[in-house]
């Protein structure tokens, strides 16, 4: 054994040094489709002002503290509840691992609890922070098995329980009532987290419903809107609760230039809108196309992106990834998705291309 191959087995932490880094292919010269991204860039007209904001930027200065511009512009757009604020994170991971450091307790293991399959992040970041992830396996079909989930409640008394709203890798919205029967059994003793990444492609939220549920909170990012590329995340929520998670947050966690594009980008929310209504039409015409495939069995999907069961999923990502079209093999995250891939809905020039390829590997 080498002298680093030592220092790693005298410094790291044992879970960490047995699993993988997370993944992320490289996806020069490909049609990208496994990230659910929007393909779509601003108009070439704001692009240019936005390029003239962003050099404009102090960037020998630290971004101010409070953000209370950034802040004002997502209450006031993207539907927060009048007197709620909310708290920035650089991508809805960060937000996650806040959450996960805020409750992972010195004096007894925390437990993080979501219905599986689920966001990898869920479970890594509970393992980061030094609690326990327990996964609530899913209905057949998708939905949420709520016996299940309220006994684990009742078993495990979770700190915190995520609820993906469209659901991450499976794009189906999970039956709100199920929801809040969950949120109100976990009363005084848990947080649930509704994560509404995909909320632009659904119309549907929980956002509303924060007055509701002292233990809600709702993140979302910018994301999957048009704006991955700047690394924004959101999420609202009791003010009590938000001076918690406010104590764990990296100060200046979220730069100048993002701050600025995303001023920018909210200030235009109806172009962007206009692209989340051409991805939902394009959605609806790939989802019944894939449907009629022999051997494909496509899933409901109320985010930008599709999952569907084929007959060998190696196979197919193998010859579309020679092809130069980059899809997601789900097969690995959970045997209950075994042969299943998932696509994100792009332009349909780029939707018309992975058919094409899906049709041939097939």
């Amino acid at each position: 054994m080498t002298t680093i191959d030592k220092l790693i087995e005298n410094t790291i932490r044992a879970d960490v040094r047995d699993i993988a880094s997370y993944f992320v292919p490289d996806a020069s010269g490909y049609i990208k489709l496994d990230a659910m991204e929007n393909p779509y860039q601003l108009p070439e007209e704001l692009r240019a002002e936005l390029g003239q904001r962003l050099a404009d930027a102090a960037l020998n200065r630290y971004p101010v503290a409070s953000y209370a511009t950034l802040k004002g512009k997502i209450c006031a757009g993207l539907g927060v509840p009048q007197g709620y604020d909310v708290l920035l994170g650089n991508g809805s991971d960060e937000l996650i691992s806040i959450m996960a450091t805020a409750v992972a307790r010195q004096d007894k293991r925390a437990v993080i609890l979501a219905p599986t399959p689920a966001f990898v992040m869920f479970s890594r970041s509970a393992q980061f922070a030094g609690a326990d992830f327990v996964g609530v396996p899913v209905k057949a079909d998708f939905s949420l098995d709520l016996p299940a989930m309220l006994a684990a409640i009742e078993r495990y008394q979770p700190a915190l329980v995520f609820l993906a709203y469209p659901n991450n890798p499976t794009g189906n919205l999970f039956d709100a009532d199920d929801m809040a029967a969950i949120i109100r059994a976990l009363g005084d003793t848990g947080i649930a987290v509704v994560d509404e990444a995909y909320q632009p492609f659904a119309k549907k939220s929980f956002m509303g419903r924060l007055p509701e549920f002292p233990n809600l909170v709702v993140m979302r990012t910018l994301s999957k809107l048009g704006l991955a590329g700047i690394r924004l995340g959101y999420l609202s929520g009791d003010a009590k609760l938000l001076e918690q998670f406010e104590k764990v947050r990296p100060p200046y966690n979220v730069n100048v230039l993002t701050q600025l594009a995303a001023e920018f980008a909210l200030d235009h929310l109806d172009v962007l809108d206009r692209q989340a209504e051409l991805l939902n039409a394009e959605r609806s015409r790939l989802a019944a196309e894939l449907a009629v495939l022999p051997g494909v069995e496509v899933f409901p999907s109320a985010a930008n992106f599709i999952s569907m069961r084929v007959p060998d999923a190696e196979k197919v990502c193998s010859e579309l990834r020679a092809g130069k079209v980059l899809i997601k093999n789900l097969g690995k995250m959970d045997k209950m998705l075994t042969n299943c891939i998932r696509v994100t809905v792009s332009t349909p020039e780029e939707n018309t291309a992975f058919l094409n390829a899906l049709k041939a590997s097939l």
